[in-house]
């Protein structure tokens, strides 16, 4: 029988040392699909390296290691150290996509794209003795189909209490910085419904009573959103996913949503500049808007995360600063923030270069806590430093308490509440070691 060990990667704090947690809550979907694939003559092995420990010692013939943003340095540190003990190691996921020739030095073959689309040819090949260097496929439209995750490879080790499932990929939106439209062009591929019905269905006969909802956008597609609410309402889950902010102006919506289980939903609102936005290829997004959509989605009973981005072309220190007091008066329980970075493969990236303003060209060290290229009203010293000013700010004892306890949704779900607040607790040693908080 041939092994497969499969590993995502966790990134490097500021002393190069990979990060830990004790429990990882936000399991990918990757992996175990991926081993969903792999023919049943083979055995496989997951590893999520922020709870476990890399096996460089292991007896796999085959080692598949994911990129993902802040991770990509990790993952070709890994591949490096497994090539050098005689492995033969595939690379994919996001990073990889859209640096495929940089990736490409460090692996014996990539995956460019959706790596179901080429997996079982990959390995045929491999067990042929034929491997590829390259394969690549994307979806642009339409529908995919996936088979069951193998969460049994996942659920006994430490990890939270939902699980995640995917009904769709890509985003209707271009924005000039965004890996996903890099790979998916501005379109939403869709998988049937029958399908996400039985992952779901999988979720709830493992004993999970909640799901995270993987979709770039559930927003992308309003028919296709509105059938899968009736789907997700019939098997009484709980459940969270992200979307476009312009959600909050659809009541009827809204309502429905709320009704099938949602309780929180991610939105991705950069920035409080309009000018900024508009750089990003974003301006369909009204900022002096953002306010009161905030409050219609937390009138239907909805939380609301936030990520942004410091930075763009019409942000300056005085508007960061005002940043900080927007999550504040918005009480946005765990907000995100990261400098806007252009990574090699975007549109930001070729924008940014032919205006001779990358200032740092080491790509390993893009990492989104640093500024590498020269801001329109700042230094890219002085944007790092506000960067993290208004991390520090946002993430004192105070700040925390006022976002998660004193506002009046605290009443209605009090355990969710307290437990967004030991997330915060948890950001806040992170920020401290000069972290950038991230989704595990």
């Amino acid at each position: 029988m041939k092994k497969l060990l499969l590993i995502q990667p966790s990134p490097y704090d500021s002393n190069k040392m990979p990060i830990k947690k004790k429990r990882l809550y936000f399991v990918g979907l990757s992996l175990p699909l991926l081993a969903a694939m792999t023919p049943p003559d083979w055995e496989v092995e997951l590893i999520f390296e922020i709870i476990e420990d890399i096996p460089y010692d292991t007896d796999a013939d085959l080692i598949g290691i994911s990129t993902m943003g802040h991770g990509v340095i990790r993952s070709i540190d890994i591949a490096n150290e497994f090539r050098k003990r005689g492995k033969t190691v595939i690379m994919g996921g996001y990073m990889a996509s859209i640096m495929p020739q940089e990736a490409m030095k460090h692996c014996d073959s990539l995956v460019e794209g959706d790596a179901e689309l080429v997996w079982e040819d990959l390995i045929q090949d491999f067990e042929a003795g034929q491997l590829k260097p390259h394969y690549k496929k994307t979806l642009e439209k339409g529908w995919f189909s996936t088979p069951k995750p193998r969460f049994d490879l996942v659920t006994n080790k430490k990890i939270g209490d939902f699980l995640p499932v995917q009904a769709g990929r890509g985003c209707p939106n271009t924005c000039s910085f965004c890996s996903v439209a890099c790979l998916y062009k501005g379109s939403y591929v869709k998988k049937p419904l029958h399908e996400v019905k039985r992952d779901l269905e999988q979720i709830k006969s493992l004993g999970f009573n909640k799901a995270l909802l993987l979709d770039d956008n559930i927003f992308s597609d309003r028919e296709y959103l509105g059938e899968l609410l009736q789907v997700l309402k019939k098997l009484d889950l709980k459940w969270m996913s992200q979307c476009d902010i312009r959600i909050g102006r659809e009541d009827s919506l809204l309502e429905a949503l709320a009704k099938s289980g949602c309780t929180t939903l991610s939105f991705g609102l950069e920035s409080i500049s309009r000018e900024s936005l508009v750089a990003m290829n974003k301006g369909w997004a009204n900022p002096e808007e953002y306010t009161k959509l905030i409050d219609n989605i937390r009138s239907h009973g909805i939380d609301v995360s936030t990520e942004m981005v410091v930075g763009g072309e019409g942000d300056t220190l005085k508007s960061i600063k005002e940043t900080r007091d927007f999550i504040e008066e918005n009480k946005i329980s765990v907000p995100r923030f990261y400098i806007l970075t252009p990574f090699p493969g975007t549109k930001f990236f070729e924008e940014i270069q032919e205006a001779g303003r990358l200032e740092n060209r080491d790509i390993y060290s893009y990492d989104g806590t640093s500024a590498v290229y020269t801001p329109a009203n700042m230094t890219s010293s002085e944007l790092t430093e506000a960067y993290w000013n208004l991390y520090e700010s946002l993430f004192t004892l105070g700040s925390i308490f006022r976002r998660n306890i004193i506002k009046k949704e605290f009443l209605r779900q009090p355990l969710t509440y307290l437990f967004y607040g030991g997330v915060n607790l948890y950001y806040r040693h992170q920020i401290k070691k000069r972290i950038t908080p991230n989704i595990f």
